[in-house]
């Protein structure tokens, strides 16, 4: 039987690249227009797990996903790494000049700025999904409209990919996170724990908190501070940490769960992939 996991997007997006990657090709795809969508097959049981976009090495982190993982209770089980090529792409037989418009999903129209800003004449339009629009244009036979997508996306769909890589910054990284209802990890299996914990507004206590963490031997890979919008004044702090021994982690995060106002495990899993980098950011309001 067929394991099923959700995706953002249709075949041919990221997300699916990511789900064949880390499963394997014997995996049932759920398609989801959003990331609320996606949330919800977890919560009403239509999959076991779900695919989730969290980080890109250049536009940073996808606040509201963090929001809907808080919300709805859900556990951070895996993670995967892909590197992300972007390709200009549109019905054979076209140059650049001819597209008019290019749609796509908006982080791929920012991670893409720069090519465009050479080409003033094309209109860059927000869609949902990468894949999607790639699959439109194909469907309908469409001229001079163009979509930024995966390579596997102009294979599947048939489209002419006119430009490749064009992506600024061409060392590309997203993580995705392996999503699923809340389950309790056996401590001897875990190497990394993801955490939002909130913290007294007085001096020091962050300096205090990021103190526990050194040392109790953590790596601090990543810290995301955002104002607890019910309180001012008051802020949340997502972090993610890695661990070589166990002990360390279990003493430092019963230490933490005394000094925080709140404290919550958001994920506790196995560090399967060598690639990190910390980003430490202002507070950002959060919408949700």
């Amino acid at each position: 039987m067929k394991t099923t996991v959700a995706i953002q997007g249709i075949k041919g997006s990221f997300h699916d690249e990511v789900a064949k990657q880390y499963f394997g090709n014997h995996v049932e795809i759920l398609p989801c227009d959003s990331f609320d969508q996606l949330v919800q097959s977890v919560v009403d049981g239509k999959c076991k797990q779900a695919v989730m976009a969290i980080e890109n090495s250049i536009a940073g982190s996808n606040l509201p996903n963090y929001a809907l993982l808080d919300q709805y209770d859900l556990s951070i089980v895996g993670a995967h790494f892909l590197s992300i090529t972007h390709n200009l792409m549109a019905m054979s037989g076209q140059s650049i000049s001819d597209i008019q418009e290019v749609h796509s999903h908006p982080m791929a129209l920012l991670q893409c700025k720069q090519f465009f800003q050479a080409h003033p004449h094309i209109k860059l339009v927000e869609s949902s999904d990468t894949a999607a629009v790639a699959k439109e244009i194909s469907d309908n036979k469409q001229m001079a409209k163009g979509a930024i997508a995966s390579q596997l996306a102009a294979d599947l769909y048939g489209l002419q990919v006119m430009k490749e890589s064009i992506q600024t910054i061409k060392n590309n990284v997203t993580r995705f996170v392996i999503i699923q209802k809340s389950v309790d990890q056996t401590i001897a299996d875990i190497s990394k724990a993801a955490w939002k914990f909130a913290l007294d507004h007085k001096r020091g206590s962050r300096a205090t908190a990021l103190n526990v963490m050194s040392d109790c031997n953590l790596n601090l890979t990543k810290i995301q501070s955002l104002p607890v919008i019910e309180t001012p004044g008051k802020y949340a702090f997502f972090v993610d940490v890695t661990f070589d021994d166990p002990a360390d982690y279990l003493k430092a995060k019963s230490l933490l769960e005394i000094m925080a106002t709140s404290f919550k495990i958001l994920g506790e899993y196995q560090s399967k992939t060598p690639v990190s980098y910390t980003h430490l950011t202002l507070p950002t309001i959060l919408l949700v």
